[in-house]
């Protein structure tokens, strides 16, 4: 008698590790691009850039692997990944970025896993284990004691400053709906198609908003380059990782990326 394979599971355990850690990179560096290219661009001209150069970013990568174009039978799955995945929190993030210091919005975005714990488990029944609880506590307390660094300023608008606190809390929102959603759809729908398509849903969605605040500075050539790494890097490239994160891991570990 043979004895039954084993399989091995400390290889995709360790891709997985490098992958979260390497989305930590190029999403925590995303808030200092923000920084940089809010005030020059404007919320509504940035994010347009970035989901755009994203789309076609993913378009040329999909040509050069011989990949064929997201079926558009999955219209509303894309729109829906678009929306909370992508236009929504972005637009939430680069209006912050306007007021709040990159260090505080990367703070305020590792909120998103326990947005997505809770939704998981309203929305799919979902438990949460003691460790998972567990983590979640540690996760609170660390974003309460660095966010504390950070405090309204005692002169200008103290108004301003809460409503882009509470506008970048939006954005974690938007992404514990589409980590859990994307989880749920995660055998009908492919990781690459589902960023392809996202993204040029979400530049779609972006374009109105372009008329009611237009740019007004004339953005010089690093304001270029940092639209360009937003969108290809911290956007394009990202979301393929982010996606076969959520396929592999599930929602509520794939967005502990935050952390």
């Amino acid at each position: 008698r043979t004895a039954a394979p084993q399989t091995d599971d400390a290889g995709p355990m360790k891709a997985n590790i490098a992958r979260l850690v390497l989305l930590a990179a190029v999403w925590g560096a995303s808030f200092l691009v923000m920084r940089i290219g809010a005030p020059v661009f404007g919320p509504p001209m940035l994010i347009e850039l970035r989901v755009g150069i994203a789309a076609l970013f993913l378009l040329e990568v999909a040509w050069w692997a011989g990949r064929t174009l997201p079926d558009l039978r999955q219209w509303r799955h894309f729109i829906v990944m678009g929306l909370f995945n992508a236009a929504l929190p972005f637009m939430c993030y680069a209006y912050a970025a306007q007021t709040l210091p990159a260090s505080l919005m990367s703070i305020l975005n590792a909120t998103a896993p326990m947005f997505g714990a809770v939704i998981a488990a309203l929305w799919l029944g979902a438990p949460v284990t003691r460790a998972a609880a567990l983590g979640m506590a540690l996760g609170i307390a660390g974003v309460a004691v660095l966010a504390s660094g950070d405090t309204p300023p005692l002169t200008g608008d103290r108004t301003q400053w809460w409503t882009a606190v509470a506008t970048a809390l939006a954005a974690p929102l938007a992404y514990g709906i589409a980590g859990v959603y994307a989880n749920a759809q995660a055998r009908s729908a492919d990781p690459f198609d589902t960023a392809h398509g996202s993204m040029w849903a979400a530049t779609l969605m972006v374009l109105p908003f372009l008329w009611v605040s237009p740019v007004h500075t004339t953005p010089a050539w690093p304001d270029w380059g940092a639209a360009a790494a937003l969108g290809i890097l911290c956007t394009g490239a990202a979301f393929l990782i982010y996606f076969r994160l959520l396929r592999d891991v599930g929602p509520v570990r794939a967005l502990s990326v935050t952390f």
